[in-house]
Protein backbone atom coordinates (compact mmCIF):
# COMPACT_ATOMS: atom_id res chain seq x y z
CA UNK A 1 0.00 0.00 0.00
CA UNK A 2 1.32 3.39 -0.96
CA UNK A 3 -0.18 6.73 0.06
CA UNK A 4 -0.34 9.79 -2.16
CA UNK A 5 1.15 12.81 -0.39
CA UNK A 6 -0.43 16.21 -0.98
CA UNK A 7 0.57 19.64 0.31
CA UNK A 8 -2.11 22.08 1.43
CA UNK A 9 -1.72 25.71 0.37
CA UNK A 10 -0.68 26.52 3.93
CA UNK A 11 2.02 23.83 3.87
CA UNK A 12 3.36 25.08 0.52
CA UNK A 13 3.44 28.62 1.91
CA UNK A 14 5.25 27.40 5.02
CA UNK A 15 7.82 25.53 2.98
CA UNK A 16 8.45 28.60 0.82
CA UNK A 17 8.72 30.78 3.94
CA UNK A 18 11.28 28.45 5.53
CA UNK A 19 13.34 28.31 2.34
CA UNK A 20 13.21 32.09 1.83
CA UNK A 21 14.27 32.64 5.43
CA UNK A 22 17.44 30.64 4.84
CA UNK A 23 18.10 32.44 1.56
CA UNK A 24 17.62 35.85 3.21
CA UNK A 25 20.20 34.96 5.85
CA UNK A 26 22.70 33.58 3.33
CA UNK A 27 26.03 35.38 3.27
CA UNK A 28 28.13 32.76 1.52
CA UNK A 29 27.79 30.06 -1.12
CA UNK A 30 27.79 27.52 1.72
CA UNK A 31 24.75 29.27 3.21
CA UNK A 32 22.96 28.92 -0.12
CA UNK A 33 23.87 25.24 -0.11
CA UNK A 34 22.38 24.98 3.40
CA UNK A 35 19.03 26.25 2.10
CA UNK A 36 19.07 23.64 -0.68
CA UNK A 37 20.00 20.86 1.73
CA UNK A 38 17.22 21.89 4.13
CA UNK A 39 14.67 21.82 1.32
CA UNK A 40 15.96 18.41 0.28
CA UNK A 41 15.72 17.04 3.83
CA UNK A 42 12.15 18.25 4.14
CA UNK A 43 10.97 16.85 0.80
CA UNK A 44 12.76 13.54 1.39
CA UNK A 45 11.13 13.18 4.80
CA UNK A 46 7.73 14.00 3.32
CA UNK A 47 8.25 11.17 0.84
CA UNK A 48 8.48 8.75 3.79
CA UNK A 49 4.79 9.41 4.43
CA UNK A 50 4.03 7.41 1.28
CA UNK A 51 5.10 4.20 2.99
CA UNK A 52 3.77 4.31 6.54
CA UNK A 53 2.22 7.51 7.88
CA UNK A 54 0.79 5.79 10.96
CA UNK A 55 4.25 5.33 12.53
CA UNK A 56 4.62 9.05 13.31
CA UNK A 57 3.50 10.60 16.57
CA UNK A 58 -0.06 11.77 17.12
CA UNK A 59 -0.55 15.53 17.22
CA UNK A 60 -3.62 15.29 19.47
CA UNK A 61 -6.41 12.84 20.31
CA UNK A 62 -7.30 12.43 16.64
CA UNK A 63 -5.40 9.32 15.44
CA UNK A 64 -5.30 10.70 11.90
CA UNK A 65 -3.61 14.01 12.78
CA UNK A 66 0.14 13.46 13.18
CA UNK A 67 3.54 15.14 13.21
CA UNK A 68 6.61 14.30 11.18
CA UNK A 69 9.84 15.42 12.86
CA UNK A 70 12.52 16.25 10.31
CA UNK A 71 16.03 16.46 11.78
CA UNK A 72 18.35 18.98 10.15
CA UNK A 73 21.64 20.39 11.46
CA UNK A 74 21.30 21.18 15.18
CA UNK A 75 17.48 21.33 15.16
CA UNK A 76 15.07 20.65 12.31
CA UNK A 77 11.53 21.01 11.07
CA UNK A 78 8.05 19.73 11.87
CA UNK A 79 5.31 18.85 9.39
CA UNK A 80 1.74 18.55 10.63
CA UNK A 81 -0.16 16.08 8.46
CA UNK A 82 -3.48 14.31 8.28
CA UNK A 83 -4.20 10.83 7.03
CA UNK A 84 -7.26 11.55 4.90
CA UNK A 85 -8.17 8.02 3.87
CA UNK A 86 -6.58 4.70 2.96
CA UNK A 87 -4.74 6.27 0.03
CA UNK A 88 -4.04 9.94 0.81
CA UNK A 89 -2.00 11.98 3.27
CA UNK A 90 -2.16 15.78 3.34
CA UNK A 91 0.62 17.87 4.82
CA UNK A 92 -1.22 20.72 6.53
CA UNK A 93 1.61 22.95 7.71
CA UNK A 94 5.37 23.22 8.10
CA UNK A 95 7.49 25.02 10.64
CA UNK A 96 10.96 25.13 12.10
CA UNK A 97 11.23 23.28 15.42
CA UNK A 98 12.15 26.50 17.23
CA UNK A 99 9.07 28.42 16.04
CA UNK A 100 5.91 28.86 18.09
CA UNK A 101 3.27 26.17 17.89
CA UNK A 102 1.29 25.99 14.67
CA UNK A 103 -1.91 24.10 15.60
Amino acid sequence: MSFAVRYSASARDGLARLYEHLLDRALTVEDLDLAERALGAITEAAESLKRSPFIYRKADDDPFLRELLIPFESSGYVALFEIDDAATVTILSMRHQLEDDYH
